[in-house]
C-alpha cells in the first residue's frame, strides 16, 4: 500500500515534468554554462589548485549547488497548492498514506535534481573537465537532493506567504550557495566562520563530491552527517504534513 501510494504521488509529478521536459532541460543549461564560462574559463585560468584544473575543482561544487536549488524549488509549488489553489486538500482527504505523499514529492524533486545534474556533467565533459565518477558519487548527490527537497517540503507546509518562501532562498540557500565550499575551499575562511559553515549539509556534499571526483581520500563521517540530516528532515517534513491533516 505504501509503495503504491508513493508511486501515485510520484507519477503525477512525473507526468507534469514530461510535458515540460524540453523547457526544463534547456532552462537548466543556462546557469551551469555561465558558471563554467565565467569561473572555469575566465577566472579559473588565473587560479592554481593542488589537483587538476580549477574547472575540475569547480564542477563538483556546481553540482552540489545546483542539486540543492533544483531539489528545493521543485517542492515549493506545494506551497501554492496549499495557500493559493487550495488543492492540497485533495491529497489530505484521499486514501493516501501521509508518509507516501512526503516521499513521493521528495522523490519527484530528486528526479529533477538528478536530471539537472546529468546536464551539468555532460557540459563539464564538453568543457574539458576530468572527473572520477563512482556509485558513491551518485549516492552523495541523491542524498543531497533528498535533504533539500525535504527542506523545501517543510517550508511549503509551514510558511504562510509567497514572500516568506522567497526569504528562505535569501537567508538559507543563498549564503550556502557561496560559502559552503562550492567555489573555493572553506579552509581559507576564519576559524569561527569555518566552524559554523562545516555544520551545514551543503559543505559536506561539496567535500564528498570534490574528494570523490578528484580521487582524493574522503571523510566518511561527512556521509553520515548527510544521512542524519536526511532522516531528521524527513521526520520534520512528515510532522509538518500530518499537522495539516488534523
Amino acid at each position: 500500500m505504501l509503495l503504491q501510494d508513493i508511486w501515485t504521488v510520484f507519477w503525477r509529478d512525473w507526468i507534469v515534468l514530461q510535458r515540460r521536459l524540453k523547457k526544463f532541460i534547456f532552462s537548466r543549461m543556462v546557469a551551469p554554462l555561465l558558471y563554467m564560462v565565467a569561473f572555469g574559463w575566465g577566472l579559473g585560468r588565473s587560479i592554481q589548485v593542488t589537483d587538476g584544473s580549477y574547472l575540475d575543482f569547480l564542477v563538483p561544487g556546481i553540482l552540489a549547488l545546483n542539486s540543492m536549488n533544483i531539489s528545493f524549488n521543485s517542492v515549493t509549488p506545494v506551497h501554492s497548492e496549499r495557500i493559493y489553489h487550495k488543492s492540497l486538500e485533495e491529497y489530505i482527504i484521499a486514501p493516501v498514506v501521509p508518509e507516501a505523499f512526503v516521499i513521493g514529492k521528495v522523490l519527484a524533486a530528486v528526479l529533477r535534481g538528478l536530471i539537472s545534474s546529468a546536464i551539468i556533467l555532460v557540459l563539464a565533459v564538453l568543457f574539458g573537465a576530468q572527473l572520477h565518477l563512482t556509485p558513491l558519487f551518485l549516492l552523495v548527490l541523491v542524498v543531497n537532493c533528498i535533504i533539500f527537497s525535504e527542506i523545501g517540503f517543510f517550508a511549503a507546509m509551514t510558511i504562510s506567504t509567497y514572500e516568506e518562501m522567497g526569504q528562505v532562498n535569501t537567508y538559507v540557500l543563498l549564503p550556502m550557495s557561496f560559502l559552503c565550499g562550492t567555489f573555493f575551499s572553506v579552509h581559507t575562511l576564519p576559524e569561527a566562520v569555518r566552524y559554523f559553515i562545516q555544520l551545514l549539509p551543503l559543505t559536506h556534499t561539496s567535500y564528498l563530491l570534490r574528494g570523490i571526483s578528484l580521487g582524493q581520500p574522503i571523510a566518511l563521517e561527512s556521509l553520515v552527517v548527510l544521512v542524519l540530516y536526511a532522516i531528521i528532515l524527513f521526520m520534520a517534513a512528515r510532522w509538518a504534513f500530518l499537522r495539516l491533516t488534523k
